[in-house]
């Protein structure tokens, strides 16, 4: 006796291939526009530029050619620049390390009250997570902008800006590490008569905090960074000698600082790597 029964496994092999053809066909389409939308917006700032577009492509390896045959000629004379500018450089390392420092303890405060699982109350974690959404909505090149416009040049605008992007970014990835944590140790210890602040200090911090730290610290590497880019508008450190020495074209200038730069990334991305291991018992390096 036979039976028209179709075998469930090849029903199931049968529709996985179809949902295959369909995501392959999806992500054709989208590629397809994304290559579009690229080509037809050079083209349409080709023809509004008058052709700039292609002659600076023509010419957009003649600033490293420039800078690394410029250094060249000098020798070895731009790698003992690197002594003249490691000042700039501490300047720009102790600003992003106070900017972050700050940002780190405002957004833990933040992400508490921003987190459904410890406020009940709902209007109070509204309104920590519209200020977190309204600390992060604007980058720290706008922030400085203003407060340079406001207080004038120097390290101070630069800190607040770098200080109030960091609460936004850190206390939105804070809240959700916080939301995600077990919560039986913190009904443990509210059944045992703890209060809110006990709570968190027992039951939710010791969970979160190796995690907290690793977001800090890779914050850390971005507000290094930041820090550089808010030299060219004149909030000092390295970023500004870089602006300077750009515009003087002093080309064993711009390859210390740049090298600089490099290095001091690199050390801090093997130090937090170092770092986030030893907290969250990953691998040592």
């Amino acid at each position: 006796m036979t039976t028209s029964a179709t075998n469930p496994v090849d029903l199931y092999l049968e529709r996985l291939h179809a949902q295959a053809k369909t995501r392959a066909l999806y992500t054709f389409i989208f590629i397809g526009a994304i290559v579009f939308l690229i080509t037809s917006g050079v083209l349409f700032a080709e023809n509004q530029n008058a052709g700039s577009f292609s002659r600076g492509m023509d010419q957009f390896w003649d600033f490293p050619v420039d800078l690394f045959v410029g250094a060249w000629e000098a020798g070895w004379g731009w790698f003992n620049l690197l002594g003249v500018h490691t000042p700039e450089l501490f300047r720009t390392i102790n600003l992003a390390l106070f900017s972050t420092a700050l940002g780190f303890v405002c957004a833990v405060f933040l992400s508490l009250f921003a987190s459904q699982n410890l406020i009940s109350n709902g209007w109070v974690v509204s309104v920590a997570r519209r200020t977190l959404d309204v600390l992060r909505s604007f980058p720290e090149l706008v922030l400085a902008m203003a407060l340079l416009f406001l207080m004038g040049k120097g390290e101070l605008p630069a800190l607040i800006a770098i200080w109030l992007h960091t609460v936004g970014a850190l206390g939105k990835l804070f809240s959700e590490a916080v939301e995600n944590c077990d919560m039986k140790p913190v009904e443990g210890l509210q059944s045992a008569g703890a209060g809110w602040w006990q709570r968190v200090r027992f039951g939710v911090l010791p969970q979160v905090l190796p995690l907290f730290f690793s977001y800090g610290i890779l914050r850390l590497e971005i507000n290094v960074r930041a820090s550089t880019i808010l030299g060219f508008v004149g909030a000092g450190g390295i970023g500004e000698a870089l602006k300077t020495n750009i515009s003087w074209s002093f080309e064993p200038d711009i390859m210390a600082i740049m090298a600089l730069l490099v290095i001091t990334i690199t050390a801090l991305d093997y130090l937090s790597t170092f770092v986030r291991n030893r907290l969250i018992g990953g691998i040592r390096l």
